[in-house]
């Protein structure tokens, strides 16, 4: 390895010994006549290309010692840059970079590829990391094969390969394909077989399945009507959010004392549900804020979306914000997922100017935006014209939303 100067690290055998070889430039300098250069003991020189040889210290180095080095980068690379870029160092560490061990231990920002930046080069890669076990690899090519490519089949089994291994995001993900019989028809939905993949998720600590495991448990939604439980899972997923980006923020050295204010909404909502209603001293409706949990107006950060689902945003932005005729999109913007079929997704039952793929997804947008936009209707239209839903306004979590999901 040369250094910025031209000039390449001594021999492992000099570094060894404790020698130095004087540059034939410097006898002359020094007083040594002409002959063979001698040896000393003093503070060892720089070697010239001519007298250092091929050899290095790299060179030098086991491969099972760089791959273990390599392995500790790509868990910890915090975009597919820091790993490229080691790829293109040199023919050895290239080789030594995709070894199975190494695309194995990958972390998910590795993947975190730009929808603009998408080659089949990308997709090999990605194909690559998969068939070496990395699960984050096998979620987000299943992912995008899924929903981009539309290559249904391939996608699921890769998703399904990740949930296998208990990847937490996967399993939710399956189940809202059950929940929503994405890529086939209306009839094949599964709702059992959705709150299951959910549970499991749920157990695993996933806080978007246990968000939607307790809506499904207050409604009876593929499972049996358990009020009390479902807002135990919603609690619980509440706390778990907030702790993630508590932590997440200790971590970067961020102040998080804000955070855990009082914080009434500052926009009056324009429809609150009866219970929730607070008039204040101009006669406006505001809504009622709590201290702690962060679906109860805490004024917490939204949680980072994973990269899959930022690609699968940006890979339908470039697009026209629109999968296909007639398709829409969840209005969840941490979540990129389309529709498979017309009306596949839930509207809002209260505006119908928003939809859905989960009921995760419309808790999260209330808080972030919705609930400031939010206006009742007698009714709305589709598309096409016709289909009108009556209005109903439910609490959907427990003075946190008042608008739910309706079918559209």
């Amino acid at each position: 390895m040369r250094t910025k100067r031209g000039l390449c690290y001594p021999r492992v055998v000099d570094v060894c010994l404790g020698q130095r070889v004087v540059p034939v430039n410097d006898k002359k300098r020094r007083g040594f006549s002409s002959g063979e250069p001698k040896t000393t003991n003093r503070k060892k020189a720089r070697f010239s290309p001519d007298v250092a040889g091929k050899s290095d210290l790299f060179d030098a180095l086991p491969d099972d010692l760089v791959v273990s080095i390599l392995c500790k980068l790509s868990s910890t690379a915090r975009c597919p840059s820091d790993f490229v870029n080691v790829l293109i160092t040199c023919k050895r560490m290239n080789g030594l970079a995709l070894n199975s061990l190494v695309l194995s231990k990958a972390s998910k920002k590795t993947f975190a590829i730009k929808a603009n930046n998408w080659s089949e080069s990308a997709h090999r890669f990605l194909k690559l990391c998969a068939d070496a076990g990395n699960v984050e690899a096998c979620y987000t090519l299943g992912m995008i094969r899924f929903y981009c490519l539309q290559n249904r089949g391939s996608g699921a089994s890769l998703m399904a390969k990740a949930a296998i291994i208990s990847h937490a995001q996967a399993l939710y993900s399956l189940a809202v394909i059950q929940f929503n019989g994405s890529g086939g028809s209306k009839n094949d939905k599964d709702l059992r077989a959705g709150v299951a993949l959910c549970a499991r998720a749920a157990f695993l600590g996933h806080i978007d399945a246990l968000r939607e495991l307790g809506h499904c448990l207050q409604d009876g939604y593929g499972v049996r009507q358990n009020i009390a439980e479902g807002r135990r899972f919603l609690v619980q997923a509440n706390a778990r959010e907030l702790a993630a980006v508590l932590s997440s923020a200790a971590c970067e050295g961020i102040s998080t004392r804000s955070w855990l204010t009082w914080n009434p909404l500052s926009q009056p909502h324009p429809a609150p549900h009866p219970r929730n209603q607070n008039p204040n001293h101009n006669g406006h409706v505001t809504g009622i804020g709590c201290p702690l949990l962060s679906d109860f107006g805490c004024n917490v950060p939204a949680p980072e979306a994973h990269p899959a689902s930022r690609f699968l945003a940006e890979w339908f932005a470039a697009r026209g914000g629109t999968p296909g005729p007639g398709l829409r999109l969840c209005s969840h913007v941490g979540c990129g997922r389309p529709e498979t079929r017309r009306h596949e997704f839930r509207r809002c039952s209260v505006c119908g100017a928003v939809n859905y793929c989960s009921r995760a997804c419309q808790a999260l947008d209330w808080k972030l935006r919705h609930k400031a936009d939010c206006a009742p209707a007698e009714r709305w239209l589709d598309e096409e014209g016709n289909g009108d839903v009556d209005v109903d306004l439910n609490d959907a979590e427990g003075g946190g939303e008042d608008n739910v999901v309706a079918d559209s």
